[in-house]
């Protein structure tokens, strides 16, 4: 008998400490559950869709499903046809690309083409690089730099997304011949040293890259182009940062439409973030680190629909987001922004137009494709502090 009292009494310790132990693992993975739960409720939508999976770099193709605001998605960048080309050699011929380079896989190629890079590289163009229509160029999983030469046009192209790349210390171009889109060979005289420019290029989505420190702008949307997203980047160490429409004349620009969200702005920002003509901007749920001259300008009336962003003012005197150019040779042109529900630190403040009380708010009217749900602007250190190039480890989640 006392045998079997003996085997009894092990088993109800073992047996409780079975319990003990099923009931600590339950709590360590209901909190990890919630960490993760946590985590993913702190990425915004654009994240949420694709960084949470694991196998990220065999379902690259995923990212053209997640795109929001005006560029709406992007799936006639991905299907039947697709062309997968690696980028492996960083050097550069404006005329003469050879395979491998990021030059060949951007201009030569005809259809839809997915670019993504070997290794780490920084890439010196000679001169400007024209993308083509239906291009993606995916730099997750490596650090890709663009600096010290020409950098990105996007002239008269649709359907291109920029993802994951390193923008600075673009330069001034001279004129010159390079190779556009199609392989044809094009003589240029535009390149003022911006990141990346837009010329009446439509349907283009700008994600998740790193800009600054170039001698005009990072970002110029420009003469009739429209239906573009610029999201997730981080803009700093800049005085221009972007410009929407090229000048006063630009007319066809009063159709142009812009998505600016979820983006980093600062720190050593002066202006232009953006800076807006004749056309229609939705700049909703960015954060501002500060700015030098002033946020968000405009002139040549356009309508600016500034939305749940935190903008958290200098500590110099220059506590006011927008600036407005009235007078041209015509007398006075006003310009409409609308502030709803923005946050205001540091003595940060818009006035608001006269009369604006007696305007509808221009709300962006996006499809169901183009829709997105605005997040309060107290979560915006949060939503943004992944925004410029991701730095993706090889075996995990971005």
């Amino acid at each position: 008998m006392a045998f079997f009292s003996i085997n009894n009494a092990a088993c109800r310790r073992i047996a409780l400490l079975l319990i003990v132990t099923l009931f600590l693992s339950s709590i360590h993975a209901t909190m990890a559950g919630s960490k993760s739960r946590k985590a993913a409720v702190r990425m915004n939508v654009i994240d949420r869709c694709w960084r949470r999976d694991a196998n990220w770099r065999s379902n690259r193709q995923k990212l053209a499903t997640c795109s929001v605001g005006f560029a709406g998605k992007m799936r006639n960048n991905i299907g039947r046809g697709i062309i997968h080309y690696q980028v492996t050699d960083p050097s550069d011929d404006p005329v003469n690309p050879r395979p491998g380079t990021l030059r060949y896989g951007a201009s030569k190629l005809r259809g839809k083409v997915w670019i993504t890079f070997k290794n780490d590289m920084e890439i010196k163009l000679q001169k400007s690089l024209m993308v083509s229509s239906f291009t993606a160029i995916d730099g997750r999983g490596a650090s890709i730099h663009i600096a010290g030469g020409g950098c990105f046009v996007l002239y008269k192209v649709t359907n291109v997304i920029i993802h994951g790349l390193k923008f600075h210390d673009c330069q001034a171009q001279s004129p010159g011949l390079i190779m556009g889109p199609d392989s044809k060979i094009l003589p240029v005289n535009w390149g003022d040293g911006d990141a990346i420019r837009l010329v009446t290029a439509s349907k283009v989505w700008i994600d998740h890259n790193t800009l600054y420190n170039c001698p005009d702008g990072l970002i110029d949307v420009t003469r009739g182009s429209t239906n573009v997203t610029i999201s997730n980047n981080w803009f700093r160490n800049q005085n221009k940062v972007m410009l929407l429409s090229h000048d006063d004349g630009s007319v066809r620009d009063k159709s142009m439409r812009v998505t600016v969200t979820f983006n980093h702005f600062g720190p050593d920002c002066t202006q232009r973030m953006p800076r807006v003509r004749h056309g229609y901007a939705h700049v909703v749920n960015n954060l501002y680190l500060e700015w030098g001259k002033y946020a968000i300008g405009g002139s040549m009336n356009p309508s600016v629909l500034s939305e749940s962003n935190l903008f958290i003012a200098p500590n110099s005197e220059n506590k006011k987001v927008t600036w407005r150019q009235d007078i041209n040779v015509q007398g006075r042109i006003p310009w409409r922004v609308y502030s709803v529900n923005d946050v205001f630190e540091n003595g940060a403040f818009i006035k608001k137009p006269a009369h604006a009380h007696l305007h509808p708010k221009p709300w962006p009217r996006y499809n169901h494709e183009q829709f997105f749900r605005v997040v309060s602007a107290r979560f915006l250190r949060d939503f943004t502090k992944d925004a410029g190039a991701l730095r993706c480890s090889p075996m995990s989640r971005c």
